[in-house]
């Protein structure tokens, strides 16, 4: 069964649940600052483990001491659906075990 894309008035009302993420285009995102590379590297394995589980996947840029995440669901013509707001809340309660902010 294909995800339906939210409405931007769902997509907004969702946003104000997640502090910190922001829709960018056809993508809701969020960038995690962290207390040096090692802990940025390790909630980046963290997320990409919570992906697998969700078998949902989003873009992840590594820096020195962030992490970026962009997300969409490709299987909704590159739209934001559900899936991208459980990805997002559950990345959102493994982050602060890194330190992340």
């Amino acid at each position: 069964m294909p995800t339906e894309p939210l409405s931007q008035k769902e997509i907004e009302d969702r946003l104000r649940e997640l502090p910190g993420w922001s829709q960018k285009g056809d993508r809701i995102a969020r960038t995690y600052r962290l207390g040096n590379h090692f802990a940025a590297t390790a909630l980046v394995v963290h997320i990409a483990q919570i992906q697998d589980e969700l078998s949902h996947h989003s873009d992840l840029t590594l820096g020195y001491n962030t992490v970026n995440l962009t997300v969409n669901t490709h299987d909704a013509g590159g739209a934001i659906t559900d899936r991208d707001f459980e990805l997002a809340s559950r990345v959102e309660t493994v982050a602060p075990n890194h330190g992340a902010s």
